[in-house]
Formats: structure tokens, sequence, C-alpha cells
């Protein structure tokens, strides 16, 4: 399944992925949910009137850039369907259904008396995934350039990782980590797709985590080691 310039091929006769039919979400989880294009400078949605002046059902909206240091201001009569509280706005994404790797399950889940008469949105638990692009180039869809996955393949970067993932889709596929995100813990937030991670796989993405944050991995582990002899190849 794995060329022999990758890191997955150095791990055999230990599988990368393995089949996991559970209905609990862990560590290593592939799963598919949508999520956000990341962009440079975010978009805003803000109405500017209603388009009826006595009905709240329908408005006039504007879209542009979101700038850090620009004052948002509301204008025009308040629409019911997009109430503005003070110092937020409504940013709008591109978005997309994507295999994404969990690579925490996040923390315990807060007592309900500690919270009562609070937002959920201060103790709704969440996983935190990277997600996965299709290299795959063709009408419709960027990919990525086999140059540049040639590179990535050799573990030349932190925060990318190629892989061949174990479901339908994209021949080869790319994980940002640099694009780890929460992704809600309700069930009809995510999809679980039937594998995790090999122990040893995870092994690995411990070292290459602690590289992404930290800039620096043990010199003496499976990455650093891999790196070394994939790029004097």
């Amino acid at each position: 399944m794995y060329p022999d310039d990758c890191i997955q091929s150095l791990l055999i006769p230990s599988p990368w992925w393995i089949e996991d039919k559970g209905k609990e979400v862990k560590r290593g989880s592939l799963l598919r949910a949508y999520v956000p294009h990341v962009q440079q400078i975010p978009y805003v949605l803000t109405s500017v009137g209603r388009a009826d002046p006595v009905s709240h059902g329908e408005a006039h909206i504007k879209i542009e850039p979101l700038r850090v240091k620009q004052p948002q201001k509301q204008l025009g009569l308040p629409v019911a369907a997009l109430p503005c509280y003070d110092g937020e706005v409504r940013c709008v994404y591109r978005t997309k259904r994507r295999p994404l790797l969990v690579v925490s399950t996040g923390g315990d889940e807060i007592e309900k008396a500690l919270t009562r008469g609070k937002p959920g949105w201060q103790t709704s638990p969440t996983v935190l995934a990277a997600p996965f692009y299709g290299r795959d180039e063709g009408e419709g869809r960027a990919g990525f350039s086999q140059e540049f996955v040639d590179r990535i393949r050799k573990c030349e970067y932190p925060h990318y990782l190629w892989d061949k993932l174990p479901i339908s889709g994209a021949s080869e596929s790319i994980l940002r980590l640099d694009h780890i995100q929460p992704i809600g813990r309700h069930h009809d937030t995510f999809e679980l797709l039937g594998f995790t991670l090999s122990e040893d796989a995870q092994i690995v993405l411990d070292e290459w985590l602690h590289w992404i944050v930290f800039g620096i991995f043990d010199m003496n582990g499976v990455l650093a080691e891999t790196r070394k002899a994939l790029l004097t190849t």
C-alpha cells in the first residue's frame, strides 16, 4: 500500500491504520466532518437593514473582508434572525466535508451544577482534530504539485504529513497539523470511519506533534531517524 520513500513503509510489519468498528471516538480515530477553509483574511457578514421595514424575516446583507483593526458596526434596523451582540461579528467561511485525524478527545465533561444558567459554549465537549486534504490534481480541484508531495512524503516539514487513507476518495492525502481545530463531540457533528492509527503509528504522531508545537524532535526517535534516511535518498 505504501511506497518505500515514506515513514509508513518503515514501520512494516506493523500497520499504520487498523480497523476499529467501535462507536466511541478516541485519539487516533479517523472521522469525517465539515471543516472550514482557513483563509488568511476571513469574511464578515453584516446586516445592512431589513428588506421590509416592518418584517424581521428578510434582510439585506453585505459580505466583506474582516480586518482585525477595523471597527464593526451594525447598520440599519435590527433583524431577528441575525441578532447582533456587543463585540461579536458573524464570520463567513467555505466549508467542506473532509477526513480528520483525532489528536485529542478533549477533557472530561463538566458537571452541570457548575454551569447552571450559563451558555452552552462554555462547556460543550469537543475533540481536537487535524484535516486531511486530497493530493490529487484534476478538473475542479487544485491538489498538490508532485514536487511538493515528494518533499512532504520525506518528512521535510513539521506541519505536513503524507498518507494513503484506508477509505475511498483521494489516492493520496496530506494531513495538516497546523490546521488542528475543535470539532463538536455531538454524534451529528462527525462520522466515524471505522479506522484508527496503530500503537506504533501513534508513537510517530506523538513525535510529530512535539515537532509542530515546540519546533524540535527527539534525535533518537523514529521520526528523526526516518526523516534523516529519507532526506538523504
